[in-house]
């Protein structure tokens, strides 16, 4: 069984930046970059558990909840995670979509 720890740790990481934020890097960025992220993880379970289905896209519920949001695509993802290239794909996604975001 693949330790998906380093994705869950990373994505955490990422939503406690995103909670501590001040609203104006959210406003400006921020918010979105982590949308696309958990919209991108979300996206990525989806293919691996109903790869025949028709995707769906996350909702934008707003820049206060994006962290949430990644928190939860990201958890979703090192669920079904199987390979050690796929984990270092998603760390690579978080760690870029956190650089861009600035937090």
């Amino acid at each position: 069984m693949l330790d998906t720890t380093p994705l869950t740790a990373a994505v955490d990481q990422f939503a406690d930046r995103l909670r501590a934020a001040p609203q104006s890097r959210l406003q400006r960025g921020a918010a979105a970059e982590a949308l696309a992220l958990a919209r991108e993880l979300a996206l990525w379970t989806q293919r691996v558990e109903e790869p025949a289905a028709e995707p769906r896209e996350m909702p934008d519920a707003g820049m206060f909840a994006a962290a949430d949001q990644i928190t939860v695509a990201g958890r979703d993802l090192a669920l079904v995670l199987t390979g050690p290239e796929d984990l270092a794909r998603a760390l690579d996604l978080v760690a870029e979509a956190q650089k861009k975001a600035g937090v």
